[in-house]
């Protein structure tokens, strides 16, 4: 929820509060996008060996980063999804485009874990 004109502080409970509708949109995800799910799965398994592999703090970042970049865009296009169905199921040009490109937007990050994890595991493969 965005704040007024006027200055409001943020104490304890207003980050409690924040805290808990970020894991109810969590949970939502969870349980209502198959996609979100895969990810989370799979980024729990490649996360840990992200911090395996990696040889230095700044690769251990890269690799599990890229993953959580994932996992916070597909967050973002299942909201965009959730709002375009909120104004209907019937097909509509610009609802598909914006649907589509926050796939794509997926998509490109998803490629960013392939060149992230290539860029720095592959060259110890060939050495």
């Amino acid at each position: 929820m965005a704040d007024s004109e006027r200055r409001l502080v943020r104490g304890p409970t207003q980050v409690w509060r924040a805290l808990q509708w970020s894991l109810q949109g969590l949970a939502a995800c969870w349980r209502l996008e198959s996609s979100f799910r895969l990810e989370c799965l799979l980024a729990l398994v490649l996360a840990p060996l992200g911090l395996w592999l990696g040889q230095t703090p700044v690769e251990r970042v890269l690799l599990v980063a890229s993953l959580l970049a994932v996992i916070a865009m597909e967050v973002m296009n299942s909201a965009l999804e959730s709002v375009a169905d909120r104004f209907g199921t019937e097909r509509n040009e610009l609802i598909g485009r914006a649907k589509d490109m926050g796939s794509a937007a997926v998509f490109v990050l998803m490629m960013n874990v392939l060149l992230v994890w290539g860029l720095l595991l592959l060259p110890r493969l060939w050495a």
